[in-house]
């Protein structure tokens, strides 16, 4: 068994020189990667199990937590539903102007964070084109949680659509068709035949737009108002806490948001190898 594994490292590929690719990819993973991170937990650990813990369970700094993952997780589960109907959309019609609406669904990848916060305050302000709509019903939507899920939906809608876009593209119609005359109705189709050969995309897509939203920091603090227990993200904390100089108070916090990050992603890596498992790859 170990003279067959060895034997396969040893495999001719189109990449010759395996021992010095996998040294390159370790060392650029450890700098890049793993010695920035190291030196962040090192960093939270200079101030003792009980300050770590005091700064870590203070009420605003959990006020920014609730904040930051719960707007990202009701983002990411919007742009879930709105991304793929947008990817079907697109895969499915042909229609004037498609391929422009495709070209826009990358504008927030190159338009700079802080032009997207500033462009969505003049637009959901209450003197803004679409907030003064909105104020005299008593709506308000820049400087409230809801401004926010705004933003992080409109940064993360891409990923979702790039992600679930080519497997709809590579996807057979013929397996629809044969549902169809199977018997199976329009909703037992998306149901059974084509939900669950999307999953692990659409998976993969909700992570993406999840990660991206909890750490972002641009486009949020203008349209936020950055109230603190109110409206005030964690990445916004973190920065507040270096300006004060409280290096070691914001690595804490920095360490708590990477820790709760981290064991999300690790459920939804979890979730995605179960979908790849019961339906298969796609």
């Amino acid at each position: 068994m170990a003279a067959t594994t060895i034997a396969s490292l040893r495999k001719p590929s189109v990449i010759p020189g395996f021992g010095l690719a996998l040294g390159f990819t370790v060392t650029y993973l450890g700098l890049v990667v793993l010695i920035p991170l190291a030196a962040l937990f090192l960093r939270s650990a200079s101030l003792g199990p009980a300050e770590f813990w005091r700064i870590a369970t203070d009420e605003r700094t959990l006020a920014a937590l609730r904040l930051s993952f719960g707007a990202s997780l009701v983002a990411a589960l919007v742009n879930v539903v709105f991304g793929l109907i947008l990817a079907w959309v697109l895969v499915r019609y042909r229609f004037p102007g498609r391929r422009l609406v495709d070209a826009v669904i990358d504008l927030p990848f190159a338009l700079p964070t802080a032009v997207a916060g500033i462009a969505l305050t003049a637009l959901y302000a209450p003197n803004g084109w679409i907030g003064s709509l909105l104020a005299p019903f008593g709506i308000r939507i820049a400087y409230t949680p809801i401004g926010i899920m705004i933003a992080l939906v409109f940064i993360g809608l891409p990923f979702v659509v790039r992600s679930v876009q080519p497997v709809l593209e590579d996807f057979d119609r013929e397996t629809e068709e044969m549902a169809a005359t199977l018997g199976a109705t329009r909703l037992q189709t998306v149901r059974r035949v084509v939900l669950p050969a999307i999953l692990p995309a659409l998976t993969t897509g909700f992570a993406l737009a999840f990660a991206r939203a909890v750490g972002e920091y641009g486009s949020v603090i203008f349209i936020a108002g950055n109230s603190p227990y109110r409206t005030e993200i964690a990445p916004l904390l973190i920065v507040i806490r270096l300006e004060e100089f409280s290096y070691p108070a914001a690595a804490t916090i920095a360490v708590v948001m990477l820790l709760i990050a981290f064991a999300l992603l690790f459920a939804i890596n979890l979730v995605q190898a179960w979908s790849r498992r019961r339906f298969g790859d796609v």
